[in-house]
Formats: C-alpha cells, structure tokens, sequence
C-alpha cells in the first residue's frame, strides 16, 4: 500500500519555507541547495493534492446542478473532467511510488542490440523511437549523446539522456531485455524472426554529487562521428571516446559539434556510470547483511512484443499485457511502468521483511 501524509507534508513544507527565509541560509552552499530541492518536490507534491481535491469538488458540483436542471449536457463535461481526474490520481500514485534519492533525476539510457545482425539493431531502433515518443508525452527532453548506425540499417548501439523530472525513476522499470517476435521485412521466405535488445538505465548524478577521477585512469580518443546522413547525429570531427582503465567502462559522445562538449557530456556520463557501479556495490552488501540471496532478474527477459502470429505486448513480471502493439511501439508504454513500479517495490520489501 502507497501512502502520503498531506498534513505531515504541509507541516513539513511551512518549515522548509521558514528554514529558506531565515538569515544567513545560503552560507552553506550544499546544504541550502538539498533544502530548496526537497521543498521544490514538497510543493509539487502539496499542489498534485490540491488540484486533484479542486477537480473532484468541481466534478461533485457539476453533477449536483445536471442532477437539478437535468441537463444531460453536463454528461460530457463531467466524463471528461473523471478522465482527467483518473490521470492526476496516477500522476500522484507515481510520486509516491518513486522516492528513492535519485528518482527524480535525468536517466541515462543505453540500447544494445543482441545476436542476429540487422533484425536485432532495426529492433533497437524501433525501441529508440518508442522510448522518445514515451518521453515526448511526458514532456521530457530527449538528447541524443551517442548513436552507432547499423550495417544496412537499425542501430548498433545508442546512449540518450532523458531530461525531466522523475526520469530516471519512471525508466527504471525498463531495465532488462526486450524481446521482438515478427515475420521479418529483411527476410524474402517471410519466417519468422526473434529478436533482442538489452536496456541499461543510470541515473545522471547532479552537480551536487562529486565522483573524483583520476586523469591518469582515462584513455581519450577523438574521432569522426559516424552518423546516418544527419539522421541522428551530427557529422563532425568532434567525437570524443573516453575509456576508464580501472574499470574497462567505455564511454562515447558525438551529438555536439564541439569536441568540448563532447568531452564534457562523455565525463558526466562516465561519472554517472562509476557512481551506479558503486551504488550497486552498496545495495549488494546491504542484501548479503539481510540474507537476501534471490535475483530480481533485471539481466533476463522482461517483456515480449509479438507482431505475428497474434498481436501482444506482455510484462513477464507484472502479467500486464496489451493486444494494441502500435500504440505501445508509439509510446503508450506508461501502464506498462506503473506496474513495473510497483513490482520494484514489492521486490524491494521482501528482502526487508525477510530480515524482520
């Protein structure tokens, strides 16, 4: 069961206001920029609340006078004023799902195409594209950091970042290996192919966050992006790999024109990286000291989309399912990480529980 104290919340918030007005606040850098983006998200929080309890007094008011006047024309109003309300009762629904530290920032995503040529990297393209248009209807930026052209077609690899907020927490979910059954278009006798793609997400740390890295542990490398024609990314001498010895983590950008930015967006993404594998670490040595010894299976099979026989998009954890495969290949992916949401929960309580 998600919960959210709003009075405990509005307390909270009068206090954070009072704490950001008193004198001498912003002395300390660091600590007044956690205090003002806590009570950013408070507010968002409080104000999700309130426009949701304006839209329901609002609808029970529309309703009474229909029921009066009995005026079938408040029908459609009304019907248009629940679809809104059900889309800000699940807005409010994913806030509380998502409070971990870093679910509210950037995410990070990398697509990586398995074993089968051309059919596995047209299907991480089509993945590409159905993640942007997910993005575009929430309002997110998408940047395109690094993108590997196929042979003849699709994507060998790509690296974007997704710019809004709760970006990370709302594609973590994703994570793991998307499966593609269809007749394929590249093969002439029409057989049946199937296809996979891997989806790694990381969370872009802040400013706030200092990873430091020694230069003497980078191995630099400039090179000419090697773009589709513009068709994703710009042709330039500016591309920068950056390689991290200790570790082997390869990083690439090419989307700006300059070798300076491109080197700056390398770093924030290799620094994002070396924070994730050290969170990792962490959260392993927290499940070793509750016994947990199960894999929550990120690394394995998550979903299915079946153009043919039949027509099916199906969550291997959660059970959701959907015989509407255009609108989830056009981005109508948001049931899909609701549940997955919650299913990261559920994952995370159990070991929890197992070691009350």
């Amino acid at each position: 069961m998600i919960t959210f104290d709003l009075a405990t919340s509005r307390t909270e918030l009068e206090k954070l206001r009072r704490e950001a007005n008193a004198p001498g606040f912003w002395d300390d850098q660091e600590r007044a920029r956690n205090t003002m983006a806590l009570l950013s998200r408070l507010e968002e929080k409080v104000s999700r609340y309130d426009r949701a309890a304006e839209r329901v007094a609002e609808l029970e008011e529309m309703n009474t006078m229909g029921l009066a006047e009995d005026d079938p024309s408040f029908e459609g109003d009304i019907r248009a004023g629940l679809g809104q309300l059900e889309k800000e009762l699940r807005a409010i629904e994913d806030e509380a799902l998502l409070q971990g530290e870093l679910d509210s920032s950037n995410a990070i995503v990398s697509l990586h195409p398995g074993a089968g040529g051309l059919e596995s990297q047209d299907w991480a393209e089509m993945l590409m594209r159905m993640y942007q248009r997910w993005a575009e209807s929430r309002g997110f930026e998408v940047d395109l950091n690094d993108v590997q052209p196929g042979d003849g077609g699709g994507i060998k690899s790509a690296t974007f970042t997704v710019r809004g907020r709760n970006a990370y927490g709302l594609m973590a979910p994703e994570k793991g290996v998307h499966r593609l059954v269809r007749i394929s278009p590249f093969d002439f006798s029409k057989r049946r192919h199937t296809s996979f793609v891997s989806l790694d997400v990381i969370p872009e740390i802040g400013e706030d966050i200092d990873i430091e890295v020694d230069p003497r542990d980078l191995r630099i490398d400039t090179y000419r992006s090697s773009g589709a024609g513009g068709q994703h990314v710009n042709v330039t001498d500016s591309a920068v790999r950056i390689t991290h010895v200790p570790t082997g983590i390869v990083v690439q950008c090419q989307n700006e024109r300059s070798q300076m930015s491109n080197r700056t967006i390398a770093m924030k993404i290799l620094k994002s990286r070396l924070y994730e594998i050290a969170r990792q670490e962490k959260m392993k040595e927290i499940q070793a000291i509750r016994g947990q010894r199960k894999d929550i299976g990120w690394g394995s099979q998550i979903r299915s989309y079946v153009f043919h026989p039949y027509q099916l998009v199906k969550d291997h954890r959660t059970g959701v399912e959907t015989g509407n495969v255009q609108a989830v290949m056009d981005g109508g992916i948001d049931e899909f990480i609701e549940e997955g949401l919650r299913w990261m929960k559920k994952q995370e309580a159990e070991p929890a529980k197992g070691a009350g």
